[in-house]
């Protein structure tokens, strides 16, 4: 499965941003994951195929994750972002939720996520 990630930019903290991800193909979970420079790739949010959402636990309460099987999308919906926040954003699609990257089969190619304060 090729996935195609979008929506990233340049926001100032308390901003929204809202993240794409399209799949070439039916999987069964797909999520996000990101990676600041110098820091390891971690867990943001992951969806299973009906819909049920996990977050971590810095994005709970304002990081939405959605999922559109008819059209094998993912979207992330982030508000009251904060400089913490900013970082390359991978989608990523597997055969079960984890919370760990080698757990994924297919990544995007990233998504830069910029938040200024």
């Amino acid at each position: 499965v090729q996935l195609q990630a979008s929506g990233g930019g340049l926001v100032q903290a308390g901003g929204s941003l809202r993240l794409s991800c399209a799949a070439s193909g039916r999987t069964f979970s797909m999520g996000w994951f990101r990676q600041a420079p110098e820091k390891e790739r971690e867990f943001v949010a992951a969806t299973e195929s009906n819909g049920t959402p996990y977050y971590s636990d810095s994005v709970k309460g304002r990081f939405t994750i959605s999922r559109d099987n008819a059209k094998d999308t993912v979207h992330l919906q982030m508000n009251s972002l904060k400089p913490e926040d900013t970082a390359m954003y991978y989608c990523a699609a597997g055969t079960c939720v984890s919370l760990k990257p080698r757990d994924y089969e297919s990544w995007g190619q990233g998504t830069l996520v910029t938040v200024s304060s």
